[in-house]
């Protein structure tokens, strides 16, 4: 299990995929390059959208919180997995544990809400084309993209001090994360009332942006399909199938991890969704709106070029 330098009072080994130590080299491997790509394609996009006066819109601008949104997000699970993957130490302190417990919640939680924010704007941008730049004006953009964050932290705040209400019994967390469901698996105390406010802010936090951002696209599927013009059907399409793409990946796991009982969860199957929205979901951003999107490759030989001249 590797080494432990805390006492087993203050501290939760990680399970991680012990269970599969000839999955670990593969996993670890797999995991860095994703990992470094994730860092890599993310951090271009922030600094595409700050130094391109031409990405200075409403799209962009989102993106860039979402692409921050992404490195955050995996940097708070990954760098402890590829340790825990080495076997070099296993634990990690309760006080890490809770801390990643709320950053993670809080994250997540944020980027439920700014992918919602997303879809108004291509709602605004499809379906209002002649007054989108005066609904989303900057400091509308900006109000949006606090009150995402803020709703992030404040649903994390609330689901973290409910689980630690809880008193806990043992030190073993079968996860490579301090994962919501496999922390609550160690209340001694039935978390029956905890798990059911826990479902209304959930609901609150993830069905709802759900059913928001569907019924922003039922609107834009209209007006497109309004559209005389075979081009711009395919270009509005390509568009908002990539964003839908995301918000499927992203949703989709979220809602089997956190809309079920934690008796019926499943530990084995819950490591390898979770390694599905840690890992996989925060590259398909810069793979997207880089690699698809010529606003995006634009900025990019844009700043090469200038890069090159200079040199």
């Amino acid at each position: 299990m590797g080494s432990f330098n805390t006492s087993f009072e203050d501290a939760f080994i990680l399970v991680g995929f012990s269970d599969w130590p000839q999955l670990e080299p593969i996993l670890f491997v797999f995991i860095l390059i994703f990992y470094s790509l994730t860092l890599f394609g993310n951090t271009i996009i922030i600094a595409l959208s700050w130094l391109d006066l031409r990405l200075h819109t409403p799209m962009y601008f989102f993106l860039s919180h979402l692409s921050l949104l992404d490195l955050c997000f995996t940097t708070s699970t990954v760098p402890q997995l590829l340790i825990n993957l080495c076997g070099v130490d296993r634990t990690i302190t309760r006080g890490g544990c809770v801390a990643q417990l709320f950053i993670y919640l809080a994250l997540g939680s944020t980027e439920c809400v700014l992918l919602v924010v997303m879809a108004f704007d291509r709602y605004a941008a499809v379906c209002r084309p002649l007054h989108y730049m005066a609904i989303m004006h900057p400091r509308l953009c900006q109000t949006l993209a606090v009150a995402s964050w803020g709703a992030g932290f404040v649903n994390s705040l609330i689901q973290t001090g409910l689980a630690m209400a809880k008193p806990l019994c043992g030190h073993q967390l079968n996860h490579f994360f301090c994962e919501m469901p496999v922390f609550l698996k160690l209340a001694c105390a039935d978390t029956e009332g905890t798990e059911a406010k826990m479902f209304v802010a959930r609901v609150i936090i993830v069905v709802v942006p759900v059913a928001l951002i569907l019924g922003s696209y039922v609107h834009i599927a209209r007006a497109v399909l309004r559209v005389k013009s075979m081009a711009g059907r395919r270009k509005v399409f390509r568009t908002c199938g990539c964003h839908l793409l995301v918000v499927f990946l992203f949703y989709g796991s979220a809602i089997y991890t956190y809309l079920q009982s934690i008796h019926s969860y499943s530990e084995s199957e819950g490591k390898f969704v979770a390694l599905f929205y840690t890992i996989i979901t925060p590259i398909l951003n810069p793979l997207i709106y880089t690699l698809r999107n010529k606003d995006m490759k634009g900025a990019l030989w844009k700043v090469l070029w200038r890069g090159r001249d200079s040199g």
